[in-house]
């Protein structure tokens, strides 16, 4: 009974002497996946031979083994390999050939990956990167083109129309104070104030000292009459009488038409 117990340990310290005496691997602690990283195998012994080269075809455990080549220094080899999945990589003991066996080696491949990397599609989750898109300001402001240029185009339909509704307020007042219904001086000179006003939303801020000879040089002939009367009935006069609207803005159109044309 104690014979065989002798025996297992026997066999067990030797087990454990040629893992110790085998060629170690030089790794970093984790391989990035899909890139193209490089492992070592070196005796660090310098009484013992370098380990043959071991008998690869193209894969190192689940890695993709791209090259392998001997150290600079006859050492070891080095292996550039690349990892397609990610989780743990374990790679088996390599039989070397004379008798040795390289250690098994365990090196983690992480799942999450810069987002937009070539091997993006293993990876996902929180630590993912998203990528950096800008908005598109050029495409953008082709959109701004149709809506600018409606608001370009009613811009100016409402400037060259302002004339016009400024006029038409203008003979809305001046209806409503038009013939006067007296003869008192704060409703005569009510009334040709807002005439005034009338003739300058038409004829621009100069008909506003227009006299009688002015609207007879621009055939004004009802205007005529109006700056008469008024004058008239500020001296008590019911001569000239004042003019009905209608000749008063109908002259307004006239010339306006005239001035068109």
């Amino acid at each position: 009974m104690f014979g065989g117990a002798r025996r297992l340990a026997v066999g067990w310290c030797l087990a454990e002497a040629s893992a110790f005496a085998a060629p170690a691997w030089k790794t970093p602690t984790q391989l990035k996946l899909g890139e193209l990283q490089v492992l070592e195998l070196r005796e660090e012994d310098p009484s013992k031979p370098p380990p043959p080269r071991p008998t690869l075809e193209d894969r190192l455990g689940p890695l993709r083994l791209r090259f392998t080549e001997p150290l600079q220094d006859g050492r070891g080899w080095r292996f550039q390999v690349q990892a397609l999945e990610p989780g743990l990589a374990v790679i088996p003991a390599l039989d070397l050939g004379n008798g040795q066996r390289s250690q098994e080696l365990r090196l983690w491949v992480p799942r999450s990956i810069p987002f937009g990397g070539p091997w993006v599609g293993f990876g996902g989750g929180n630590d993912d990167r998203l990528p950096a898109i800008p908005f598109p300001w050029a495409w953008a402001s082709l959109l701004l083109l149709p809506p600018l240029a409606l608001l370009v185009w009613s811009l100016r339909r409402w400037r060259q129309g302002s004339a016009r509704r400024r006029l038409r307020r203008s003979i809305q007042v001046f209806h409503r104070h038009w013939p006067p219904p007296d003869r008192e001086r704060e409703t005569l000179d009510a009334a040709h104030g807002l005439g005034r006003d009338l003739l300058a939303s038409r004829f621009g801020e100069a008909a506003r000292a227009w006299g009688p000879a002015d609207f007879q040089a621009r055939q004004l002939g009802p205007w005529e009459q109006w700056v008469e009367s008024l004058d008239a009935a500020r001296f008590g006069r019911v001569e000239p009488t004042f003019p009905p609207l209608e000749p008063l803005v109908a002259a307004l159109e006239t010339d306006d038409e005239r001035g068109r044309s």
